[in-house]
C-alpha cells in the first residue's frame, strides 16, 4: 500500500518542509505536488507530481529540465488519473506564471555594448521557445535601447519575415541603430546559408534608410552566434 502523506514525518511532508527549511529545498515533485494539492485515495500529491514529471522522458528531457511542462495541454494533464480539469488548470496557469516571469523586461535605457548584452536579456525568452521568433532591438545613437519589437513567429524550422518588417519601426521611430535577433528552436546556433543571405540583404536595405545594422544574433539553448564576428571569422580565414 502506498503510503499516506499524514503518514510522513512532519519534516517530510511538502508544505511543512517548505516552511521549516526553504523552498529551494523541495524536489521538483514535491513543489508540483503543493500545487496539485490532495492525492487521491490509491495515491498521494507526490506520487501524481512524479507521473507529471516522467511525461517530460518522452521529451528527452534531463531530470531538471521542466520546460516542457509549459508545453503540456489541459487535456494532457488529465490523463493522468487523479489530475482533473481543476487541477490541470492550476497546473497550467501556474506554468504560464513560471514562464512570464522569466521573461526578461523590456529594460529602456539599457545599454548595449557587446552581443552578450542582447543575450542577457533574451536568452531565458528564447532559448525554449519551440517557434523561431523574429526580433529587433531598436537603439539610439548611443546603442541605448528604446524598444525591442517582436517582428514574427514562425515554425519549428523557418519563419516568413521581410527586411520591411524589420525596417519598419525603425524608421517610425527615427532611430539610426537595430539589432536583428532571432532563435533556434534546435538549440543549435550554426548560422543557415538563408540567415547569412538575409542577413547580407538586411545589411543593404539598412543602409538605404541610413539606419547601422549592428548584428544579427542567433540564439540557441545557453548558447548564441554573432553573425557578425561569423562573418569576420569567415574572412579571417580566406586571407
Amino acid at each position: 500500500m502506498p503510503i499516506k502523506m499524514k503518514e510522513l514525518p512532519i519534516s517530510e511532508r511538502p508544505y511543512e518542509k517548505l516552511e521549516m527549511y526553504g523552498a529551494h529545498t523541495l524536489s521538483n515533485a514535491e513543489l508540483l505536488a503543493i500545487i496539485i494539492k490532495n492525492g487521491t485515495k490509491e495515491e498521494s500529491s507526490v506520487t501524481l507530481a512524479q507521473k507529471i514529471l516522467s511525461l517530460g522522458k518522452n521529451e528527452n528531457c534531463t531530470q531538471d529540465n521542466l520546460t516542457f511542462l509549459q508545453e503540456l495541454s489541459i487535456e494532457e494533464f488529465m490523463k493522468i488519473k487523479g489530475i482533473g480539469k481543476v487541477k490541470a488548470i492550476q497546473l497550467k496557469a501556474t506554468c504560464e506564471l513560471a514562464k512570464r516571469i522569466s521573461k526578461p523586461i523590456e529594460n529602456i535605457k539599457t545599454k548595449i555594448k557587446t552581443p552578450q548584452d542582447i543575450v542577457n536579456l533574451l536568452m531565458d525568452e528564447l532559448k525554449n521557445e519551440k517557434r523561431e521568433v523574429v526580433k529587433v532591438i531598436i537603439l539610439n545613437s548611443h546603442n541605448i535601447i528604446l524598444k525591442i519589437q517582436t517582428i514574427s513567429q514562425g515554425g519549428t524550422n523557418s519563419v516568413q519575415v521581410d527586411t520591411k518588417d524589420i525596417l519598419m519601426e525603425a524608421v517610425r521611430s527615427g532611430a539610426p541603430k537595430i539589432i536583428m535577433v532571432h532563435n533556434h528552436p534546435s538549440g543549435e546556433t550554426n548560422p543557415s546559408k538563408a540567415d547569412i543571405e538575409f542577413t547580407q540583404k538586411l545589411q543593404k536595405a539598412t543602409k538605404v534608410f541610413g539606419i547601422e545594422l549592428l548584428d544579427h544574433i542567433i540564439i540557441g539553448y545557453n548558447e548564441y552566434t554573432s553573425i557578425k564576428s561569423y562573418l569576420l571569422e569567415q574572412e579571417l580565414k580566406k586571407r
